[in-house]
């Protein structure tokens, strides 16, 4: 008899450490759940964010150059150059794969690539001078 009374006893005296480490793993493991939602919403603002910022170079140098081809004039070759370059750069851009090692600093190859292409053509060459938000939510130019 004594034995089942230790076993009680035991039974009541670890419960504070049984129930400590069952709500350590249930709140590990809603706290993995949830942090996985919250990453996976942080990576597809993110990454549309920086989708459109692509495109728009990539519409900014095709537009360009389909307004300077025709011109033969020195400086209008230079700026179809850098143009081109541009272009190269944004086409060879990863767009398929979401591990990209390296995604930060061929993002700041296409940046510097745009501001030296903006200073050839004497316009402004900040971003978001271009994009702006309307009242209804959606994107004009």
């Amino acid at each position: 008899m004594a034995h089942k009374s230790e076993d009680l006893f035991d039974c009541i005296l670890m419960a504070d450490d049984r129930f400590h480490g069952e709500g350590y793993r249930e709140g590990f493991d809603e706290g993995t759940r949830q942090g996985m939602i919250d990453g996976r919403k942080h990576g597809a603002s993110h990454g549309a964010k920086l989708s459109m910022e692509v495109s728009f170079y990539y519409g900014f140098g095709i537009t360009w150059k389909c307004l300077l081809q025709n011109n033969t004039d020195v400086k209008s070759r230079k700026r179809l150059k850098a143009l081109e370059s541009l272009l190269g750069l944004i086409q060879k851009f990863p767009h398929e794969e979401p591990h990209y090692e390296n995604l930060q600093e061929d993002m700041e190859k296409v940046r510097a690539k745009f501001r030296q292409v903006c200073s050839l053509l004497n316009v402004p060459t900040d971003f978001s001078d271009y994009v702006k938000t309307g009242g209804s939510g959606g994107i004009s130019f």
